[in-house]
């Protein structure tokens, strides 16, 4: 079954759920206000530079997950969700998904924001398979850590690999859509890599490269 493989965050969303969740939390008062945002905006900033720290934003990004209650998270991601991710949700790219169901395509989000944020996201963008960075739990709490390796550059093919091997799948046919030149490897990888409203870095190469370059929000 010919796989299509779906970015998430400035692919099929209209911005970050990994950064939004963290100014959710500002707003919501989870977390240290102006230290926490000022930190947050850095991150995304050395994601768009190429220049992020896996380990060290995942430490950031984490720690809210082990220092809240979780009936409190629970409750927490449910209202972002319809406050902040719902409007996200781009209609040409749940037209996208769709045209490639129709054609019974494996469909497959593969993120690097964590699955406790994305696992609603993907449900409700219809998509059962998710390779996402997992937190670690530990007797049903977060720990603050990662579990694995994070799904990030270079470590989404490694998780991609686990995960066909556990599907018995392969990559022939594959399609690969995403917004950003940290998914350079898994693009190189894919018989169709799709460049959808692209940051310049990958738009560059997708033009030099003879890749396909869309937008989802015309």
């Amino acid at each position: 079954m010919t796989l299509a493989i779906f970015d998430l965050d400035n692919t099929l969303l209209a911005g970050d759920s990994d950064h939004a969740w963290g100014d959710f939390l500002v707003a919501q008062g989870v977390v240290d206000g102006d230290d926490y945002r000022r930190a947050n905006d850095d991150f995304l900033r050395a994601y768009q530079n190429g220049t992020l720290e896996i380990r060290d934003y995942l430490a950031f990004a984490l720690r809210p997950l082990a220092q809240t209650p979780p009936e409190r998270l629970l409750a927490l991601r449910e209202q972002f969700m319809e406050a902040c991710i719902r409007p996200m949700i781009l209609p040409q790219g749940q037209a996208l998904v769709e045209n490639h169901r129709r054609q019974g395509h494996q469909l497959l989000i593969i993120t690097a924001t964590n699955r406790f944020v994305t696992a609603p996201i993907a449900e409700a963008l219809g998509i059962e398979s998710l390779i996402a960075t997992e937190p670690e739990m530990r007797d049903g709490l977060y720990t603050g850590q990662v579990a694995g390796v994070p799904s990030f550059r270079e470590g989404k093919i490694e998780r991609l690999e686990q995960w066909l091997a556990t599907q018995e799948q392969d990559m022939q046919g594959a399609w690969f859509y995403s917004d950003s030149h940290n998914d350079l490897p898994l693009l190189e990888r894919v018989d169709n890599p799709v460049a959808v409203d692209p940051d310049p870095t990958l738009e560059d190469t997708a033009r030099a490269r003879g890749w396909r370059i869309i937008s989802l929000r015309d």
